[in-house]
């Protein structure tokens, strides 16, 4: 990175993840969890349909959590948060 002067970024190692996508991975996860497909096109068909049960208004909560998740981050100095 420094050869290529490229600024990066402090990341503590253990800091928590906060990028919202992961967050709504887990809620298709936890909705297909339970399914056994047996074929690819099962589980692509499963995970598809999981996905689109998935409200704008979950993915707005979602959003909107994000002051409050930095914030907690920031007061736990990067460690693991409940998030």
């Amino acid at each position: 990175f420094t050869e290529k002067q490229l600024e990066v970024l402090a990341w503590p190692a253990n800091s928590p993840d906060l990028n919202v996508i992961e967050n709504l991975w887990a809620i298709v996860k936890r909705k297909i969890r339970d399914r056994k497909p047996t074929m690819l096109d099962q589980l692509k068909q499963n995970i598809a349909t999981a996905w689109e049960a998935v409200s704008a208004e979950t993915c707005d909560k979602l959003v909107k959590s994000m002051p409050r998740r930095l914030q907690a981050v920031i007061q736990a100095k990067g460690a693991a948060t409940k998030y």
